[in-house]
C-alpha cells in the first residue's frame, strides 16, 4: 500500500493508532507483549466496525431507513478495508467487505443439491384448486394450508455451516445447479452469519425490485443499450454474471420461502409446521415471505388469492401467482413426493394481466426490411411489473378487424409477459372525437411512396432501399445479440454514428476509431474503446451469424445456419441458384427467391466484399453433427434451469436435430422452461410432447448409449 493510499484509508483513524501502524511496519521488534495488546485493540476495532457497517447496511439496503449519511458510512468502510489489508490474519468470510470482494469467475461450477429442489404443479382456476383440496381430503382428515405469494424470480439454495454462509446455488434442473455464492453475497438481505452456529440449508427466490429494474432500464436507454424485458429476466441475468461486482450493481433482493434440511434449533427441536419454520427463519435474520396466511378450506384459499391479487400492483416486486402448501410437515411426509413435483403443493398462476387505458395516438415505425408498423401511444399504465406507454398494433388489418380508433379506451396486455400489445377496443366507451387511423401514403422516414404487400402478412412497405430508418434498423440488427453480438452498439449510438456521417452501412463499423466514437455526445474514451474492441471481436462470429446479420428477408437464424452448412462460405452463398436452395430441407421457394434477390443487388454484393476485406470470418464454423436427432424438430421456450436456449439449441443441432421458432404439427418436442408462454399453450393444444431440460439431456444420454 502506497503512502498516499494509506493516508486515504486512514481517514477517521486517530493519529495515535496511525503512528502505531507505522511503528509496527518499521520496527518488527516492537511486537512483544505490548504488541499483543495492540493486536487485541485492532481486533476489537475491526469487530466493532464490522458490526456497525453490517447494521447500517441493513438499515440502508434492506429496511430503506438509513440512520447515518453516506459519507459516514463510507468513512467506516474505508477504515475497515485498510485494517483488513494491514491484517490479513484477521480475515473473516462474514465481513461486510466480502459482499463484493470476489474476483471475476471463468465459469460457474456445478453443485449437486443435497435435497432435490422440485418445481410445483401449476393450476389456473379456482375449480382446479377445489379439486386439489378434494384430493388432499382423501388422505388427510383436516388439511391446513399455507397460502403465500409466488415471487417471480430465480430460485436458489443457501447453505450454512456453523452459522456461516458457505454456498449458494441456482435451482438448475432440481438435482444440479450452479454455484453463485459470490454473487449471492452481494444481496445484502442474505445474512453472512447467523446469530446461532447452525448447520442448515434454506431455499429462496432472488428478485429485482421494480424500482431497481426501472432505474436500470432508464440508464440502459440513456446509453443506447437494449432494454431488459422484465424484472425476472433481469434478476436471472444479474445472478449469472461472472463478475460479482456487476451483480452487486444490480441491487438484487431475496425472500426465503422454505427450510430444506439441517437443524433450525440448536437443541434439535424439529418444527411441526411450515409456518413455524418461516417464523424461526425470520428470527435468524432471514427475509421471509410477506402476505402469507393459513386456512383450512378451499374457500379460504380462493379468498386469500383474491386479496393477494388486489395487492399485486402495489408490491415492490413482481409476483406471478400464489403457492398453496400443506402446512403440517408430518402431513407432507404422509402424502410424499411425486415423480417431479410434491403431492402436497400447487402453484396457482395468475392469468395474463390486462389493463384498460386510453389510446392517445398511433405512430408508425419503419423496420429494417421496410415494413411500416403502427404503434399505440397509450396513457401510461402499470402492467406486469413495468409502466407501459406504448404497445404494438401489428398492422392495418389488425386495427380494422378490431375497430381500434385513436381516442378509444383499449385493453392491453403483455404477450408472454414481455411485449405490450393492444388486445381490443371498447366501442361502448368511445367518445365522439375518436377517429380512424390510416397508414401514411409516404414513408415517415424518407418520404418515398409505400405499397401494401398483401402476400406477406398484410404488410405496408417502404420502396426505398436506402431509407434512413431501414439503414438504422439494419445496422442495429447486424449488431444484435443473435447476429454479430456487438455489445454496446445500441439504437442511440447507431443513430449518432449515422448523423455524424461516420457510417453509411455495417461495413463502415470496422473502420471506426476510438477518437471518432469518443467525440460523439455522451461517449467517453473508455466507452469508445470498449465499443471498438466489441466490433473487433465480432469479426470472429462466423458465417452463420454473418448471414443472419445481413438481414436477408425471410432468412432467420435457422435458415442462416442451413445456408452456412450447405455452402460453407459467403462467396459460395452468393452464387447459389433458386433450384439449389430449394433442395435444402425446409427451404421454400419464397425464402430461396429472397436469397437470390439479395445477392443480385450490386450494393449488397459490395457490402459483402467490404466485410470480407475488413477481416470478418466468412467461412462456416458449424460443428460436426451426428444423427441422434435426425429428422426431429425441437422448439425451445421459457427459461431453462442450467443453460440458455442457444446452448440447448446447439446441443440439439450437434445431435442432428433442428430448432424452430414456432410450434406446428411437425414439431417433435417442445422443450419448456420456467415462464413458458404461448408456444407451450400451442404445443398442448396440438398434442406435441412437452419435455424439460433434464428430459432433453436424458434423451441425449440414452440415445448415445444405444447400440
Amino acid at each position: 500500500m502506497t503512502k498516499a493510499a494509506r493516508e486515504k484509508f486512514y481517514i477517521g483513524i486517530d493519529t495515535k493508532r496511525k503512528n502505531w501502524y507505522n511503528k509496527r511496519r518499521v520496527c518488527p521488534l516492537f511486537w512483544g507483549r505490548e504488541g499483543e495488546s495492540k493486536m487485541n485493540t485492532v481486533d476489537e476495532r475491526i469487530r466493532k466496525l464490522r458490526a456497525q457497517i453490517s447494521y447500517h447496511a441493513k438499515r440502508y439496503y434492506v429496511d430503506d431507513d438509513p440512520e447515518i449519511s453516506d459519507y459516514e458510512y463510507d468513512r467506516m468502510y474505508a477504515e475497515l478495508l485498510a485494517l483488513e489489508a494491514e491484517h490479513p490474519e484477521l480475515f473473516d468470510p462474514t465481513s461486510p467487505t466480502q459482499r463484493v470482494g470476489g474476483k471475476p469467475l471463468d465459469k460457474f461450477e456445478k453443485v449437486t443439491h443435497a435435497v432435490q429442489m422440485n418445481s410445483l404443479s401449476d393450476v389456473f382456476s379456482f375449480e382446479e384448486l377445489e379439486a386439489f383440496d378434494a384430493r388432499m381430503r382423501e388422505s388427510l382428515p383436516h388439511p391446513v394450508y399455507s397460502v403465500e405469494p409466488k415471487i417471480d424470480g430465480l430460485s436458489v439454495s443457501l447453505r450454512y455451516e456453523k452459522g456461516i454462509f458457505v454456498q449458494g446455488a441456482t435451482r438448475g434442473d432440481g438435482f444440479i445447479g450452479e454455484d453463485v455464492t459470490q454473487n449471492l453475497k452481494t444481496v445484502f438481505s442474505i445474512p453472512l452469519q447467523l446469530p446461532e452456529p447452525l448447520d442448515l440449508t434454506v431455499r429462496g427466490e432472488v428478485y429485482m425490485p421494480r424500482r431497481v429494474f426501472e432505474r436500470l432500464n432508464a440508464a440502459r436507454e440513456r446509453e443506447g443499450q437494449a432494454l431488459l424485458a422484465n424484472p425476472r429476466n433481469a434478476a436471472a441475468g444479474s445472478l449469472r454474471q461472472l463478475d460479482p461486482k456487476v451483480a452487486a450493481e444490480r441491487a438484487l433482493d431475496i425472500f426465503i420461502f422454505n427450510f430444506q434440511e439441517g437443524a433450525l434449533y440448536a437443541d434439535g427441536h424439529a418444527p411441526a409446521s411450515h409456518t413455524e419454520t418461516l417464523s424461526r427463519l425470520a428470527s435468524l435474520g432471514f427475509p421471509v415471505l410477506e402476505h402469507c396466511t393459513v386456512t383450512d378450506s378451499a374457500e379460504g384459499i380462493c379468498a386469500h388469492i383474491r386479496q393477494i391479487g388486489a395487492l399485486r400492483d402495489g408490491l415492490a416486486y413482481d409476483i406471478d401467482g400464489v403457492v398453496v402448501k400443506i402446512d403440517d410437515l408430518s402431513d407432507r411426509r404422509r402424502l410424499g413426493e411425486g415423480t417431479n413435483t410434491p403431492r402436497w403443493a400447487v402453484a396457482y398462476k395468475f392469468p395474463p394481466e390486462q389493463k384498460q387505458t386510453k389510446l392517445l395516438d398511433v405512430t408508425v415505425a419503419v423496420g429494417r426490411t421496410g415494413v411500416l408498423t403502427p404503434t399505440a401511444v397509450l396513457s401510461p399504465v402499470r402492467l406486469a411489473g413495468t409502466t407501459v406507454s406504448r404497445a404494438t398494433l401489428h398492422n392495418l388489418e389488425f386495427i380494422r378487424e378490431r375497430d381500434i380508433r385513436i381516442g378509444d379506451v383499449v385493453t392491453v396486455q403483455k404477450a408472454g409477459d414481455i411485449i405490450p400489445e393492444v388486445v381490443r377496443s371498447h366501442p361502448e366507451l368511445r367518445s365522439v372525437d375518436a377517429r380512424e387511423f390510416f397508414m401514411p401514403e409516404r414513408c415517415p422516414s424518407c418520404g418515398e411512396p409505400v405499397f401494401y404487400d398483401a402476400d406477406e402478412g398484410a404488410a405496408t412497405r417502404c420502396t426505398n432501399s436506402r431509407c434512413p430508418a431501414q439503414l438504422s434498423r439494419g445496422i442495429e440488427h447486424f449488431a444484435s445479440k443473435d447476429a454479430m453480438n456487438i455489445d454496446g452498439l445500441g439504437p442511440q449510438i447507431v443513430d449518432a454514428l449515422l448523423k455524424a456521417n461516420l457510417i453509411t452501412d455495417a461495413a463502415d463499423l470496422y473502420s471506426l476509431t476510438i477518437e471518432q466514437i469518443a467525440a460523439l455526445e455522451r461517449m467517453g474514451e473508455k466507452s469508445a474503446q470498449n465499443l471498438v474492441e466489441a466490433i473487433a471481436r465480432s469479426k470472429e462470429a462466423g458465417l452463420e451469424r454473418l448471414i443472419y446479420a445481413l438481414g436477408i428477408r425471410n432468412v432467420g437464424e435457422v435458415a442462416a445456419e442451413a445456408l452456412a452448412k450447405r455452402y460453407g462460405s459467403l462467396a459460395a452463398c452468393r452464387k447459389a441458384t433458386v433450384e439449389e436452395l430449394c433442395e435444402i430441407p425446409d427451404f421454400g421457394q419464397i425464402t430461396a427467391d429472397c436469397v437470390v434477390n439479395f445477392f443480385s443487388h450490386e450494393g449488397n454484393v459490395a457490402l459483402c466484399e467490404r466485410l470480407e476485406a475488413a477481416g470478418l470470418l466468412t467461412l462456416s464454423t458449424a460443428k460436426p453433427t451426428d444423427d441422434l436427432f435426425a429428422g426431429l424438430t425441437f422448439v425451445l421456450t421459457g427459461t431453462l434451469p442450467t443453460m440458455t436456449r442457444d446452448e440447448a439449441g446447439d446441443l440439439i443441432k450437434e445431435a442432428g436435430g433442428k430448432v424452430s421458432g414456432s410450434v406446428s404439427s411437425k414439431t417433435a418436442y417442445v422443450v419448456a422452461g420456467e415462464a413458458a408462454g404461448s408456444k407451450l399453450t400451442k404445443a398442448q393444444a396440438l398434442g406435441v410432447p412437452v419435455i424439460d431440460e433434464e428430459a432433453l439431456l436424458a434423451m441425449l444420454r440414452e440415445r448415445r448409449r444405444e447400440p
